[in-house]
């Protein structure tokens, strides 16, 4: 029973991800043809980038606290 337990979770898998991606390909295809506001695209863009940044400094912060707290060795040789 086991060894079937990768084939059906990959196969899930594929399945989800392909119905995700055909949607949300859809929807950009139908948000295309709307046409789009240049300045709302570049704000929404600038909003997702400062976004992600945050996010990225806050991963990194809390992993060498995270680390440096455990006592692991964080020099570079």
């Amino acid at each position: 029973m086991i060894d079937w337990t990768p084939v059906v979770f990959v196969t899930f898998k594929v399945l989800i991800f392909g119905t995700c991606m055909f949607f949300a390909i859809k929807w950009h295809y139908d948000q295309g043809k709307k046409g789009a506001n240049k300045r709302a695209l570049w704000l929404t863009g600038g909003k997702v980038a400062a976004a992600f940044m945050l996010a990225l400094v806050c991963v990194v912060l809390f992993t060498f606290t995270l680390a440096s707290k455990l006592g692991l060795d964080l020099n570079m040789p």
